[in-house]
């Protein structure tokens, strides 16, 4: 078992209204490596009041399902015997209404893009690795959204 731990600071600013709903959701995002990371709602849910250059959770969602599904790939792409030599993804999720009033990112598509060196799996063993890496990310068996590798 493992514990992770992230610290998370706000603060109303001055002339800010809470009552009215007229306050920023910048805060800060605290890592136990030492990063901090600008966090903030999505500009999409609160309009001006988010701070558009900070990260907002469905980002951090799916950038969590890209990273997880990423590092679980190289790991069975190297048992089974590749060489990965680079790997982009731009993943996408989707939010949408679930609900009267709900909301959830209901869908993570990944657009894995992998270079290798020496020899590289055919379509049907490459797609065997995903599915292998999805199985074994944790994030993925965290979360009830659809992750798609596209």
């Amino acid at each position: 078992m493992a514990t992770f731990t992230a610290e998370l600071s706000w603060n109303l600013q001055e002339g800010e209204d809470f009552a009215r709903g007229r306050y920023s959701r910048g805060h800060a995002l605290g890592f136990d490596g030492g990063l901090t990371l600008p966090g903030s709602a999505s500009p999409h849910v609160v309009g001006k009041w988010a701070v558009t250059e900070a990260v907002d959770p469905e980002e951090m969602l799916t950038a969590a399902l890209s990273s997880c599904h990423m590092l679980s790939f190289l790991h069975v792409a190297r048992l089974a015997g590749f060489v990965a030599a680079s790997y982009r993804d731009r993943a996408e999720g989707i939010l949408e209404e679930i609900a009267p009033g709900r909301q959830a990112v209901t869908q993570v598509t990944l657009r894995p893009r992998i270079t290798w060196e020496g020899t590289a799996p055919d379509a049907e063993r490459l797609a065997h690795l995903h599915h292998a890496a999805h199985e074994a990310c944790f994030i993925a068996n965290s979360v009830r959204t659809a992750v798609v590798v596209a």
